[in-house]
């Protein structure tokens, strides 16, 4: 299976011909705990089916190789999917027959940055791939969601040292009203 998988993707320009895979973005940049959508098109006829279509779709970054998604004849292959990328990977079915792509990935990490390439091999047509680069940067503090339970201890939080605050200023206030008396009354 690996030996097939790595003739699609090394001997394409070699067999291709007129098939012609795309991406419709050459970049994307997201944020960690985003959801993204990365696509694909490619050129079918209009009597394609599901069974005439593989896809190998794959991470590879920092020396490291993953794969995202695995379709052989029309039939998803789970098993073959790199376990980071298990149940964030979702793709669209009903619009693999009409020459596209996609690929949800949910909850985005950021080691999910790389390149990301899907070979696709539609019998009789031909086979092709292309990749597109993901940068994937950390979240930053103000852009996180809260949740009700942290917003609300924030908030107790902020109105308990206001009200420190204030009680400190008038004891504050009062002493130095005290001094003054004493001070005006020697």
């Amino acid at each position: 299976m690996i030996f097939i998988i790595l003739l699609l993707l090394f001997l394409t320009p070699c067999v291709s011909g007129t098939f012609v895979v795309n991406v419709t973005q050459t970049s994307y940049q997201a944020e960690e705990n985003q959801n993204i959508t990365l696509e694909w098109t490619f050129s079918t006829r209009t009597d394609t089916s599901l069974r005439s279509i593989s896809t190998y779709c794959f991470l590879y970054a920092e020396g490291r190789y993953s794969v995202l998604f695995e379709l052989h004849e029309g039939v998803e292959s789970p098993e073959s999917q790199d376990p980071q990328f298990s149940g964030r990977v979702q793709w669209d079915k009903d619009v693999l027959t009409e020459g596209r792509l996609t690929l949800h990935v949910s909850r985005l990490r950021t080691n999910d940055s790389g390149f990301y390439g899907c070979a696709i091999l539609v019998t009789p047509d031909g086979t092709n791939s292309r990749r597109c680069w993901l940068n994937v940067t950390a979240a930053t503090h103000w852009n996180k969601p809260e949740t009700p339970k942290t917003g609300r201890r924030g908030r107790i939080g902020l109105y308990s040292a206001l009200a420190l605050v204030s009680v400190l200023l008038a004891l504050i206030g009062c002493v130095l009203l005290n001094f003054r008396r004493q001070a005006a009354s020697e």
